[in-house]
């Protein structure tokens, strides 16, 4: 079945059977459609609004891009797809605030560069918009605290999408979790292991003003920062897995670096020695490595590589006093139930018979949706939480708690890999939380 034939046909299937975080809103009924306007219609922006235009209970009345060019794009996606154009706000760095006046959007998509996201949502919050925001590490302590404060104050929820924690392995995983196959979880591992020394450098090795696509912004964070800048997809699936601000959180990190050169010999071999862009001194070590230390006894390990010749990985591991998993070669080891006393075997056959609910439900939509089907599932989860009124399994809190990763890990490498302290941006409600991520028939 294709997706936008399922979505017209299963919108409001199962009802009865989900397990809602707390309701927002006075009404509490299902809306049929939703109108949502789009921040950012760049390369992430267009991919959210393609797939948003495979459904029919999403409009999308307003874009806005400071680009005219992915303005284009957007708007010739729109038409090709039988909708009507969007109306559209450009011109200044600002042009998404008269977005947010409108009266006519139940909320917005936002897909910017990095410095962007927590004031865009912040702004959106206070207009009254319900956002879902496209992950990165924050820039200060303070940037969380006021993002949390904000959504407290002013009563409007927001979603991170972190599609990781939709990938189907994670959730197969995660199922084995909830059923106890792992025993009681000890330790974890994740990170973003990712060679986009192509992605810093284009065209050539160039960035910044003369860069394209995310040269243009990205790269400038490595010629300034030193830590974790991206710990999202790693961190989000475990602290899922790990129950953290429902039941554990995180209580303190400590992080190291290594030298960097992996972006200055990318410089010289693609670009010479005489190059200007040679002289530049990168502050970003080529692997970043952090461990995390939680509430209620686990530690996580997480790793920054980006500036170095790699396969892709996210690194996952899952271990608990009963066995563990490895996403690297796809091995899984459960005492008195793998077949060979300290042998790992296939993760596969696990696979399918603990393939998460979700995904058995929701396989043939999620089709073609980007990244092997996880962006199905988490636009999916924010357009059903705006049609039901509720809190996003993803929440603000889960914004705070691993984003907050990033100033703590450069405060960290700073000052030697001392150990740095978590804010509880919970205010203790932790405790008595509960879970809530992929409990019901819908997210």
């Amino acid at each position: 079945m294709k997706r936008r034939s399922f979505i017209k046909s299963g919108t409001v299937a199962g009802l009865s059977a989900i397990v809602m975080p707390r309701i927002l809103f006075s009404d509490p009924v299902v809306k049929p459609m939703i109108r949502v306007g789009m921040i950012g219609v760049g390369l992430r922006g267009t991919n959210h609004l393609s797939n948003f235009l495979d459904r029919t209970d999403v409009e999308i009345p307003a874009i806005c891009d400071i680009d005219s060019e992915r303005i284009t794009i957007a708007q010739d996606l729109l038409v090709k797809a039988g909708r009507s154009k969007a109306e559209v706000y450009t011109g200044s760095d600002l042009a998404y605030q008269k977005l947010l006046k409108r009266d006519d959007l139940d909320g917005v998509i936002i897909a910017t560069p990095w410095v962007w996201h927590f004031p865009m949502v912040m702004d959106a919050m206070k207009a009254g918009k319900v956002a879902g925001v496209e992950v990165a590490g924050a820039f200060s302590i303070e940037e969380c605290w006021d993002l949390v404060n904000t959504c407290e104050h002013t009563g409007v929820p927001m979603m991170f999408l972190e599609n990781v924690c939709y990938r189907r392995d994670v959730m197969a995983v995660l199922n084995m979790v909830r059923q106890g196959m792992f025993g009681e979880l000890i330790h974890c591992q994740g990170g973003y292991q990712h060679d986009l020394r192509g992605v810093k450098f284009e065209p050539g090795v160039e960035f910044g003003e003369k860069g394209i696509h995310e040269a243009h912004w990205r790269t400038e964070h490595s010629v300034k920062r030193n830590g974790d800048l991206y710990p999202t997809h790693g961190v989000g699936p475990l602290s899922v897995s790990l129950n953290i601000n429902r039941g554990n959180r995180f209580v303190s990190l400590t992080s190291t670096a290594t030298k960097t050169r992996g972006l200055h010999q990318y410089i010289v071999e693609h670009g010479g020695e005489d190059n200007p862009n040679a002289a530049i001194k990168f502050a970003l070590g080529d692997i970043v490595t952090t461990v995390i230390k939680c509430a209620n006894g686990e530690t996580v390990m997480l790793s920054h590589d980006t500036n170095s010749p790699r396969p892709y990985s996210l690194g996952f591991r899952v271990q608990g006093t009963k066995g563990l998993w490895r996403r690297d070669g796809n091995m899984i080891y459960i005492e008195g139930v793998s077949p060979e006393h300290h042998e790992w075997e296939s993760f596969d056959s696990y696979q399918k018979k603990y393939d998460h609910p979700l995904w058995k439900k929701f396989e043939d939509a999620a089709v073609g949706s980007g990244h092997g089907g996880m962006d199905f599932f988490v636009l999916n989860a924010y357009v059903e939480s705006l049609k039901r009124q509720v809190t996003p399994p993803l929440d603000v809190y889960d914004a705070a708690a691993w984003s907050v990763i990033t100033p703590l890990s450069e405060a960290s490498i700073a000052a030697g890999g001392a150990p740095q302290m978590f804010p509880d941006f919970t205010n203790g409600r932790w405790v008595r939380r509960t879970p809530v991520f992929a409990l019901g028939d819908e997210y």
